[in-house]
C-alpha cells in the first residue's frame, strides 16, 4: 500500500475521528447503564464490538480496493439472499430485522447498505459518464431490490437511506441535470404510495413531528419518544450534567426508550451538553469532508464512486439520526454511526472507514 503525505493525513484524520466518536459512544452507553443501575455488561459488549470493528477496518485496508470491485456483485447477491431470509425469521418487537446465530445476532440490512454501494459503484464505473436512460433505469433497479426488501421488515428509515446515496452516486457518475429533475418528479409521484404503505405507527410519528406538544401539553404515545428526547437535551444545557453536577429531581425525566441505541445523541447531550453535541457533529464533519475529498482525489472510477457513496451513506445516516432526535425529522429508528450501541452497525462502519482509507492510499489505480 503506497502511502503519501496526503494519504497519511486522510487515514489519520479518519482514524482519529472514528476513535473519538466510538469513545463518546462508550461514555453515553455508560451513562445509560448507570441510570438503570446496570453492571456494565452492555458497555463491555460494545467495547468488544468496537475492537472487532477496528480489526475489520484494518483488514479492509490490506487488499487493493479493486478486489472489492471484483466481488461486489457476489456480495450484493449474498446481501439480497440474507434480506429475503430475514423476512422468515421470528419477529422481534414487531419487525423481522435480525438473524440469530446462537447468542449472536446481526442485521442483514447493515451489511446490505455497503454491498449496495459497492455493486452500484461497479455498475456505474463502467458506464460513466452516465448519459443513457437505460443506465439510470438499471441503477434504479439495483436500488429498488434492497430498498423494497428492507421496507418489508419493516425498516423505513434504513431503506430511505439508499435514496440520497443513489442521487450522489449518479451525480458523481455524470448524470445530466435534467435527469435529476425527472428523478425528483418521479419521487414526488411515488410519495402517495409510500404514505399508503406506511404502518399506523409510522404515520403516527409523522403526525407527532407536525404536532409537537408543548411543555405543559399532554403527550401522546406516538410523541412520547420525541418529547423525552428533547427533554433530555434540555437537561444538558450548554455544558451537561458531567460538568455542572446538576440533575433533574424527577427520575422520569431520564426515561428514554432506545436511549443507548437510536437516541444516544440525546444521552451525550444530557451528559456533556451543547459542547458534547457540537464535538460529535464536528467529528462527523471531519469524516464526511475527508470522505468526499478522497472521492475527488481518486482518478479510478470505481474507487471514486465507492468513496462518494460510502461517505454519502454515512452523512445521510447522521443527518437522519440527529434530525429525528432534535425534532426536525420523524422518528425512524436509525442509529448514530460509530456511537450507538450495536454490533452490526459498528462492524459495518468499521468496514466503511477501512475502505475509505484503502481508496485514499491508491488514488490513481487499484
Amino acid at each position: 500500500m503506497r502511502l503519501t503525505s496526503g494519504t497519511s493525513q486522510a487515514a489519520l484524520s479518519l482514524g482519529a475521528a472514528a476513535i473519538l466518536l466510538v469513545s463518546l459512544g462508550w461514555l453515553g452507553i455508560d451513562r445509560c447503564d448507570a441510570q438503570r443501575g446496570g453492571t456494565g455488561r452492555v458497555l463491555r459488549q460494545q467495547v468488544i464490538w468496537s475492537v472487532l470493528a477496528a480489526g475489520v477496518a484494518t483488514a479492509a485496508t490490506v487488499p487493493s480496493y479493486r478486489a472489492f470491485s471484483r466481488w461486489s456483485y457476489l456480495l450484493f447477491l449474498v446481501a439480497v439472499v440474507l434480506l429475503v431470509f430475514v423476512l422468515f425469521s421470528p419477529p422481534i418487537h414487531g419487525a423481522r430485522r435480525w438473524i440469530r446465530l446462537g447468542p449472536v445476532g446481526f442485521q442483514p440490512s447493515e451489511f446490505a447498505k455497503v454491498a449496495y454501494v459497492l455493486a452500484l459503484a461497479r455498475y456505474l464505473a463502467g458506464r460513466a459518464p452516465c448519459r443513457r436512460f437505460c443506465v439510470v433505469v438499471v441503477a434504479l433497479g439495483i436500488t429498488a431490490v434492497p430498498l423494497v426488501l428492507i421496507l418489508e421488515e419493516p425498516d423505513l428509515g434504513t431503506s430511505l437511506l439508499l435514496v440520497p446515496v443513489l442521487v450522489v452516486m449518479l451525480a458523481v457518475a455524470g448524470m445530466r441535470r435534467l435527469g435529476f429533475v425527472w428523478l425528483a418528479l418521479g419521487g414526488m409521484a411515488l410519495l402517495p404510495l409510500l404514505w399508503v404503505g406506511m404502518s399506523d405507527r409510522q404515520k403516527g410519528r409523522v403526525f407527532a413531528l407536525l404536532n409537537q406538544p408543548g411543555p405543559e401539553d399532554r403527550v401522546s404515545a406516538d410523541a412520547y419518544q420525541l418529547h423525552q428526547a428533547k427533554q433530555m437535551l434540555a437537561l444538558g444545557g450548554v455544558w451537561g450534567s458531567y460538568w455542572s453536577g446538576l440533575s433533574a429531581e424527577n427520575p422520569a425525566a431520564y426515561h428514554l426508550p432506545e436511549a443507548r441505541g437510536d437516541f444516544i445523541f440525546c444521552v451525550v447531550g444530557e451528559r456533556f451538553g451543547l459542547v458534547g453535541m457540537g464535538l460529535i457533529l464536528a467529528l462527523y464533519a471531519v469524516l464526511v469532508t475527508q470522505g468526499f475529498g478522497i472521492a475527488a482525489a481518486t482518478d479510478e472510477p470505481f474507487g471514486r464512486l465507492a468513496a462518494a457513496g460510502l461517505t454519502a451513506l454515512l452523512a445521510t445516516q447522521v443527518l437522519v439520526n440527529t434530525g429525528m432526535t432534535l425534532g426536525l425529522l420523524p422518528i425512524t429508528g436509525v442509529p448514530l454511526p460509530l456511537v450507538s450501541y450495536g454490533g452490526s452497525g459498528m462492524v459495518v462502519y468499521g468496514l466503511v472507514i477501512g475502505l475509505l482509507v484503502n481508496i485514499s492510499s491508491r488514488p490513481a489505480r487499484g
